[in-house]
């Protein structure tokens, strides 16, 4: 199947780039400009790659950019409406995607997912340092809508953001007003799968110095199904629904800026979210298999809300600094989490015996964080930026859960209330320094290097006598990346940096059941943080019409945290905790590319491979992603943007070094292939004032398939699906 993969890549130019992620100049820059560079069909496009910001901190044209990277336009995000961002990563080399449904999917990069992912807004950390390790932070929080660009760093980024950036970042950049005068748009999607309705408003203006934008979305969606048949050993008689993958979701964003002066401005911005009825997703084992646990993972509610305030100057011309970004912010994250567990005691026992728990747990955590950081060239040829963050967590949570054992006469039931987690903060600040040294003119080299302090201290907490614990991880980091322009159109990259991530409150500190409910969940404070070193080499070429890059990279992770059998049981269930295992290690090769024609039409393809392994214990499988996977999409787009259609195919091979346990899948994660496709027409235009339809026909060989992350707890994706969307702009 390899050989198959590989060679499905060289007849697409071998090495393709999602064309939308790549950033073609055609595809992402705004309609006036595309219809400038591109008037007729006979003229040669022409192709511009985009300006990158999260890799650096300063901006770089990503051909120029010394690391791996992504990055998905607004273009991109409007054509293809997806739920949320990450339903984007799936057709993009290295990215995967976990979680199901409209809000509950979380990235991963490189066969990492959840807290080892960083999850950034306009730069400013999302992650939740009262998460589970493997679930990460939602991206969904940041309505995709009001999305100017998302920016994914594949690889380490711990020297700029500090910790949980071991295996990437992902930037999620808000749009802001630009143009002068009223602008607006008003959007409204519908998906035929989960019945779904949402709505979308924007207003924005700038007037002088003053700027300001408005921006609502309300979404209501319901369970879907997934279609009849088979995966793996799985087999579905008939169209089964995944339930608690529906929800009820708002947003709003409001910002604000004047410009004190020509290269100064000052800018406010508050965000709310608010999510109902929505879970983690799960299909009946009563359809596929009647003895395993049944697990029901449930979020009522979901409340989130952020102020953040800042102030941007240029060209000050200071002795240390030539601009300086000075940002603040206050949010309140406020989450209902339910849990409820059957499960069977098996042969041997009466019908239907086995022990049903009942968790509720409601955490409010609230996050106050200030970063500074400024630019200064320090001659001609070395640009410093530098600075400082810090950030302070504080984890309020109360719990309540009843277990109760049938099967032996009249049902057994015992009640508690004690926290699974004690109230905690967790403080970190850290202080970076980068130099982007100019070697030559055809050569650059980017330094750099952290010092972080974190510390995660237990408050007095009603129901817990347990001693307060306080725990401090100081790390030094550095990182070295490299780019030389050997012509004009090709460039080669190197670069080798360390990252870390210091546990959260959960690994430290949970004492409980499992979110999964098949097992308990004992503390270990002395946890040490995660350090990884990783190498990148790649090459990347570009010329008017086609563009090439490959990658191949090897990131190793010391103390790595992994949750580990402790050898004893507590009503039945094993007891596990956390521990740091040593060592950890992924291997890769990304490659992608596309071409652009003449005559609108488009092409290309990216091909990834994964590798993971415990270097001490080989035979412990820690693989959570594909191990190949290769997309390719053909398209065509009309040079005033009048029309676009493009059809897409993903395959996923199988992936043999994994810990299924006893899931029903089998002994390996199989194989599927998944097409899709799409298309747009512009139905009016007259100057700045459009309307816009669009089309896209998901699964379109209704296939029965589980995104790899989504199988050990098996949530298939939905069956075949139509999404139709209107969009507004004036």
């Amino acid at each position: 199947m390899r050989h198959l993969i590989v060679t499905s890549v060289s007849l697409l130019f071998a090495l393709a780039h999602d064309v939308r992620a790549s950033a073609l100049y055609q595809q992402e820059q705004p309609d006036s400009v595309r219809q400038d560079s591109v008037a007729v069909f006979n003229i040669r496009p022409h192709r511009l790659t985009p300006i990158m910001v999260t890799a650096t901190r300063t901006f770089k044209d990503m051909f120029e950019t010394p690391q791996p990277a992504s990055a998905i336009g607004s273009v991109t995000i409007r054509d293809e409406a997806p739920n949320t961002v990450t339903d984007l990563f799936s057709a993009l080399p290295g990215l995967d995607a976990t979680g199901v449904g409209p809000t509950q999917v979380r990235p991963a990069i490189r066969g990492l997912r959840g807290q080892r992912i960083l999850l950034l807004a306009d730069g400013l950390r999302l992650n939740n340092s009262r998460r589970q390790q493997d679930f990460g932070e939602i991206p969904a929080l940041v309505d995709v809508t009001t999305l100017d660009r998302v920016e994914i760093v594949r690889g380490p980024a711990s020297v700029l953001y500090g910790s949980d950036a071991i295996g990437g970042v992902v930037n999620l950049i808000t749009r802001t007003p630009t143009a002068e005068g009223l602008h607006g748009s008003l959007g409204y999607r519908y998906s035929t799968h989960d019945d779904q309705q949402k709505v979308t408003g924007m207003i924005a203006g700038r007037t002088g110095r003053l700027g300001f934008q408005v921006h609502g979305t309300f979404r209501d969606a319901e369970t879907y199904s997934a279609p009849a048949g088979s995966f793996g050993n799985i087999t579905l008689a008939r169209d089964t629904s995944v339930f608690d993958t529906g929800v009820q979701d708002e947003s709003f964003n409001g910002y604000m800026d004047y410009d004190v002066t020509p290269h100064q401005r000052a800018f406010v911005r508050a965000e709310r979210y608010r999510a109902d009825t929505t879970g983690f997703g799960y299909v009946d084992p009563a359809a596929y298999a009647p003895n395993q646990p049944l697990i029901q993972i449930r979020y009522p509610f979901q409340r989130f809300d952020k102020l953040t305030m800042g102030y941007q100057a240029s060209q000050l011309g200071l002795p240390i600094a030539d601009g300086v970004n000075v940002i603040g912010y206050y949010q309140d994250n406020e989450r209902q989490f339910d849990l409820d567990v059957f499960i069977p005691f098996g042969p041997g026992t009466p019908p239907g015996a086995g022990v049903q728990v009942n968790s509720e747990n409601f955490t409010d955590l609230e996050t106050v964080g200030v970063r500074i950081d400024a630019t200064k060239l320090a001659t001609a040829r070395v640009l410093l930026t530098y600075g400082v963050d810090v950030f302070r967590d504080d984890s309020k949570n109360t719990d309540a859960s009843r277990s109760t054992v049938f099967g032996f006469g009249p049902p057994m039931t015992e009640t508690s209330a004690r926290p699974q987690v004690p109230n905690a903060t967790y403080r970190s600040i850290g202080t970076f320094l980068q130099a982007d040294v100019e070697l030559h003119e055809r050569a650059s080299l980017v330094l750099g290097v952290r010092y972080q302090d974190i510390h995660a201290e237990t408050r007095p907490t009603e129901g817990l006598t347990a001693p307060l614990v306080s725990e401090t991880d100081r790390t030094a980091v550095g990182s070295a990346n490299a780019i030389v322009r050997v012509t004009e159109n090709l460039s080669v990259i190197g670069s080798v940096g360390r990252a870390f991530r210091s546990p959260n409150l959960v690994e430290r500190f949970f004492n409980g059941l499992t979110p999964e409910g098949g097992a308990f969940q004992a503390p270990n404070p002395r946890l040490e943080p995660e350090t990884s070193l990783n190498l990148d080499f790649g090459v990347r070429y570009r010329d008017a019409l086609l563009y090439l890059e490959g990658f191949v990279f090897r990131n190793e992770i010391r103390d790595g945290i992994r949750i580990a059998p402790r050898g004893d049981e507590i009503n039945g269930l094993p007891v596990f905790h956390n521990i740091n295992v040593d060592k950890l290690r992924f291997t890769g090769v990304e490659l992608s590319g596309d071409i652009m024609l003449p005559n609108g039409l488009f092409l290309g393809s990216n091909y990834t491979h994964l590798s993971s392994k415990d270097v001490l214990d080989p035979s412990n499988p820690v693989g959570e992603s594909f191990s190949d996977k290769v997309n390719a999409h053909l398209g065509y787009r009309h040079p005033s943007d009048r029309v676009w259609i493009e059809y897409r195919v993903r395959h996923n091979g199988k992936r043999k070094d994994v810990d299924l346990g006893t899931n029903p899948v089998g002994d390996v994660l199989p194989a599927f292939t998944v097409h899709s496709a799409r298309g747009g027409v512009t139905v009016f235009r007259r100057g700045s004032h459009t309307h816009r339809v669009g089309i896209t026909v998901s699964n379109l060989t209704n296939q029965l398939y589980a995104e790899f992350a989504n199988v050990s707890f098996f949530r298939p994706e939905p069956r075949r699906r139509v999404t139709l969307t209107w969009d507004m702009s004036f």
